[in-house]
């Protein structure tokens, strides 16, 4: 029972609300509470305390969530091995981009081949997925940016994907083959939240060049963005692979890039050097190179 009151309390800290908890482990609200009750009874301390974003660990709660994280990762690969990994969880953390026009075909073709596995994926920030990657809260995640190198994680590149510059079909600049960073000068820009790695390669890119830049909005939605530069708000910055559909379409006009100044971000898949991969998991990776699983 300890292994699910440890599972319990990772969810309670992860989401901050014992509701959102029960909900997301299909228990009701008064067994999380027991659970967690039990919890802190056995360990002798309490584990979490109200703030002012929820539920969240107390010093001694913090201690035991690190141990807890990798207990149920041990209890995880375990299972894995014993089961040769056609049954458990894959955890994939993602960047919003790619959960939405990366992962969807490959994870359907994934699914066919490991119906028995649950497939997880938890949208966040770089920072966040590569944080939950190596405390083993995600088996894998997906990240896009140029070419890095990370402490204890594997960084495996699956395509390079190019930038554009993303106006309306009756922007000044839709029609040219392409645009340099100094034509976004006066420009109003619609852009992506602060964490999001090609915004600040713009924003970079224009300081670089002595322009302040003009943010008219900032949405941390890639589709309100494209209805947002359909409406002439503004200009944006986005991948080719959000935009795909739109620019065929004639809804939206992609202007990449002179001088290759789009190219250089990677879709890339991180995980832990030290992690035991099943069968399962190999092949988790292949589908993402582009290999389907036999």
């Amino acid at each position: 029972m300890e292994l699910t009151y440890l599972r319990t309390f990772c969810e309670v800290a992860a989401s901050g609300s014992y509701t959102r908890a029960a909900e997301n482990l299909g228990y009701a609200q008064s067994s999380i509470t027991a659970q967690i009750a039990k919890l802190e009874e056995l360990y002798g301390a309490k584990l979490l305390e109200r703030s002012g974003r929820g539920m969240a660990p107390t010093f001694a709660g913090r201690t035991l969530l690190g141990y807890a994280h990798h207990i149920l990762a041990l209890v995880g690969e375990a299972k894995e091995a014993v089961s040769e990994g056609h049954s458990g969880e894959l955890a994939i953390g993602s960047i919003e981009t790619l959960a939405a026009y990366f992962l969807p075909h490959r994870l359907h073709r994934y699914r066919s081949a490991y119906p028995g596995i649950r497939l997880r994926v938890v949208p966040g920030s770089e920072p966040d997925i590569i944080a939950s990657v190596r405390n083993n809260t995600a088996d894998f995640g997906l990240i896009f940016d140029k070419p890095c190198t990370l402490d204890e994680l594997n960084t495996l590149a699956l395509s390079q994907e190019e930038l554009f510059v993303v106006v309306p079909p009756g922007h000044h600049l839709a029609e040219r083959k392409s645009a340099d960073f100094a034509m976004l000068a006066g420009e109003k820009l619609v852009l992506t939240e602060e964490s999001c790695t090609y915004r600040n390669h713009l924003l970079h890119a224009l300081r670089e060049r002595g322009i302040s830049p003009r943010i008219e909005l900032e949405l941390g939605n890639l589709e309100g963005i494209k209805q947002a530069v359909r409406h002439e708000w503004g200009v944006a910055y986005l991948p080719g692979y959000t935009i795909k559909d739109e620019v065929e379409k004639g809804e939206l006009k992609a202007v990449p890039l002179a001088a290759g100044g789009g190219l250089g971000f990677q879709i890339q898949l991180v995980y832990r050097k030290d992690r035991w991969l099943s069968p399962s998991q190999r092949r988790f990776i292949e589908t993402m190179e582009g290999r389907s699983p036999e």
